[in-house]
């Protein structure tokens, strides 16, 4: 994998550049991120685009990530950035497996690749998101919480909210907030887990006050998967008006640990099915698209 890895970026890297490994030195670690631009940035040099941090997984690289996900496409049919960061050791400080104030400073990395993103690229500043899958997705709850004012909306895959996240979480800042979660994944339950994270569930409860989102929820949309295909997802949405943080679960019936219309991916863990229902990249960025700060 590593071998494909290299390749690919280097394919990347020797054709017109769309796609370049960038660095910049957070506190005493040299951290890489790869920035994807699409064909419109160069083609529109006066626009300023939108920005999406697509995080990795545990024991992934931003390489994986990239790959995996293939969100590269989405950023060409509608016109965004894409950062894929790097993690110290492949993991993001969410709070478990790592002290949340004295682990890895994730946050401040985030903060400092978005300033210098606004020094080199024309980013729309009130168009920043962030997405991620697994620890990746856990780590972008964890910006939703802390960096309010920066990100317009997050979505997470296969990850719930942290525990240690919520325990932090002091700003009152809105931000739209989306899971998409298999109810079969074995990886990251979607029912929850003691001092860890919470369920699926009680994640969309916990942003839907914290958006100030009342009455009671809708019934969910329901979603057939194709032909062949043993999964549904129900799709649960509530906001508070027009130009408000909506909050939203996609519920992955028979789902794994995966994200949903990629490519198989062996990453060595029983990940489970993953849905042809939707093609996460699309159901996030319209997610995203509604969202700004």
């Amino acid at each position: 994998m590593k071998t494909a890895i290299s390749l690919l970026l280097l394919c990347c890297l020797s054709t017109p550049v769309l796609a370049q490994v960038q660095s910049l030195q957070h506190k005493d670690d040299k951290r890489r991120y790869i920035v994807y631009t699409p064909a419109a940035y160069e083609s529109q040099p006066r626009r300023a685009f939108p920005v999406v941090f697509n995080f990795h997984g545990g024991g992934m690289s931003m390489g994986e990530q990239m790959l995996y996900t293939q969100m590269n496409g989405a950023a060409e049919r509608h016109q965004f950035i894409v950062v894929y960061p790097q993690g110290i050791k492949q993991d993001w400080n969410v709070g478990f497996g790592m002290d949340y104030l004295a682990g890895t400073d994730d946050v401040g990395f985030t903060q400092a690749m978005l300033s210098k993103l606004k020094q080199d690229y024309r980013i729309d500043d009130k168009r920043i998101y962030a997405t991620g899958l697994s620890r990746g997705g856990f780590f972008a709850l964890r910006l939703a919480a802390e960096l309010p004012r920066q990100f317009a909306a997050v979505a997470s895959v296969g990850a719930p909210m942290p525990e240690p996240v919520v325990q932090h979480h002091t700003h009152t800042g809105k931000v739209g907030v989306l899971l998409i979660q298999g109810t079969a994944d074995k990886v990251v339950l979607f029912e929850g887990k003691a001092a860890s994270y919470l369920s699926a569930d009680a994640t969309f409860d916990y942003w839907r006050r914290h958006n100030g989102i009342g009455g009671a929820a809708p019934q969910p949309r329901l979603i057939p998967g194709p032909a062949g295909d043993a999964t549904q997802v129900s799709w649960l949405e509530q906001g508070s008006g027009a130009g408000g943080a909506s909050v939203a679960l996609l519920t992955v019936q028979d789902g794994g640990h995966t994200w949903p219309g990629a490519d198989a991916f062996n990453i060595g863990l029983p990940i489970g099915k993953t849905t042809r229902a939707i093609d996460a990249n699309e159901v996030i960025w319209e997610f995203f698209s509604r969202h700004r700060r």
